[in-house]
């Protein structure tokens, strides 16, 4: 058994890989032979992930808030806590806050062989984003 105390610092999501303000937390990071990373990220209202890949795959877990999550080609998901959401690899997708709502997710994956864990696209545009449905009727 290993315990880890938290000693590192939450970071801010890097502008390339998000629209407005998105922290991170990391619960796992891969090592040695272990490939798993985990991150609890915590998106702003209307704050939202680029288009983006994953080699192995991805499955969010909403925890608190009201998020959108969407892959390429499909409707736009309202997602609340207690929500999973599995991202096929190498399926396009994003996710993030809905509008006027705070969101928080547990973001797990298993980096590939070389220990990259996404590719990252374009950023979501306004109207993309804007087609997502009323989360009052959702």
């Amino acid at each position: 058994m290993q315990v880890t105390r938290n000693k590192v610092a939450t970071v801010a999501g890097p502008s390339d890989w998000f629209t407005g303000a998105v922290f991170i937390d990391a619960v796992a990071a891969p090592s040695g032979d272990a490939r798993l990373s985990a991150s609890s990220v915590h998106f702003t209202p209307g704050a939202r992930t680029a288009w983006h890949t994953h080699p192995n795959g991805q499955t969010i877990f909403v925890t608190e808030g009201i998020g959108l999550a969407q892959r390429r080609g499909g409707a736009i998901e309202v997602i609340r806590p207690g929500d999973r959401v599995f991202f096929e690899p190498g399926e396009h997708h994003w996710h993030g806050a809905a509008p006027k709502r705070f969101m928080t997710h547990l973001a797990m994956l298993e980096v590939d062989e070389k220990g990259n864990p996404a590719t990252w696209g374009d950023h979501v545009s306004e109207a993309e984003y804007a087609a997502a449905p009323s989360v009052e009727d959702a």
